[in-house]
């Protein structure tokens, strides 16, 4: 077994989660996949509050993946709208490391 942990790419990723939950998840509808993805946030928002490390990455990752299923719901390719907004540097700006001012949301 290789030393480090295998990647996982955006694309990649939302292929396993559509394996995975697909047919859950369109039951579930995009207004119901909402409400998951809403609630991991909040749990998000708690954990980043407090000092257990294990517990923010487990929290991170239910949030990406439960973006990536609603993405899935509603037939939004994620790798393809992350390289169209942010391929080329920042949206606002249009350079690698941001330089709009920080009273704008980049």
């Amino acid at each position: 077994m290789p030393d480090s942990e295998p990647e996982l790419s955006v694309a990649d990723l939302q292929r396993h989660i559509h394996r995975m939950y697909y047919e859950k998840d369109v039951a579930r509808g995009v207004d119901g996949t909402f409400m998951w993805l809403m609630e991991e946030v909040g749990e998000l928002a708690s954990a980043l509050r407090g000092d257990d490390r294990e517990n923010l990455a487990e929290e991170f990752a239910d949030v990406i993946a439960w973006l990536a299923t609603i993405a899935n719901v509603a037939k939004i390719d994620l790798n393809a709208a992350l390289t169209a907004k942010y391929g080329n540097g920042c949206p606002g700006c249009q350079r690698l490391v941001c330089e709009c001012p920080n009273s704008e949301k980049p």
